[in-house]
């Protein structure tokens, strides 16, 4: 469990094929400070750009972190595409002692958004994305998303595309300032929300799963309406 605000920014070292998928070496030095004495150890997970993986061994003694990643993340999220020189956002798992300062995420990456659009003018800056039917359908207006493991409030919601807006803190200590028209971006919807989808579409007697076409059932304004959410 994380809470999408970033500890650290780290750099890919390195990016090498394996027979189940491919093994990341992730320079972490500011993340090892932000895990004080105990350090980061083997099976400690760490989230890397909104991605929950697993760490190989205790970290390196000049910082590196290794992670191995398997083919289904790697079609499911942006990794497939990292190599050196790719910088991420880095986070550990949060603690009872920590503040709550975003909110609950997992790590679990629903899909790939496409950012269509950076808005910069007039002392604003607010990013348009795609995010996909499937993500769209558990956006909601000034509700909470995570994108490419950043904790972000929902600025806009149109039919296909979300916006949020950036402050300088988020820009200065994330990847996300140096978002551009046409990148990918790993997309977590709101666990709560999800939920709350997943359970109205049982109570109306559907399926919460995707069809064998990999369709998902529509949340509509009507079934949250019939839910007793709104009138």
């Amino acid at each position: 469990m994380f809470t999408g605000i970033i500890q650290s920014l780290g750099e890919i070292r390195s990016a090498s094929a394996t027979p189940f998928g491919r093994r990341l070496v992730v320079d972490a030095q500011g993340l090892r400070q932000a895990a004080g004495a105990r350090g980061i150890l083997a099976g400690d997970s760490v989230c890397n750009s909104g991605v929950c993986l697993t760490a190989v061994g205790n970290q390196a003694a000049d910082g590196g972190l290794t992670f191995d990643v398997i083919f289904e993340t790697l079609q499911k999220t942006s990794l497939g595409a990292w190599g050196p020189g790719i910088r991420v956002n880095l986070e550990l798992a949060v603690t009872p002692m920590q503040p709550l300062g975003g909110h609950f995420t997992q790590g679990h990456v629903d899909g790939l958004g496409k950012v269509e659009g950076v808005e910069t003018g007039g002392g604003v800056w607010r990013i348009r994305i795609a995010p996909g039917a499937e993500a769209m359908m558990h956006m909601i207006p000034r509700g909470s998303v995570t994108v490419d493991g950043v904790s972000l409030t929902l600025a806009r919601v149109h039919d296909d595309a979300f916006e949020v807006a950036l402050i300088p803190e988020t820009l200065e200590r994330t990847t996300l300032g140096a978002l551009k028209a046409g990148d990918a971006v790993n997309i977590e919807c709101d666990v709560i929300a999800k939920t709350l989808a997943h359970q109205l579409l049982r109570m109306k007697g559907g399926s919460a799963l995707a069809d064998h076409n990999g369709k998902s059932p529509a949340v509509t304004a009507e079934l949250w309406r019939d839910a007793g959410f709104f009138r």
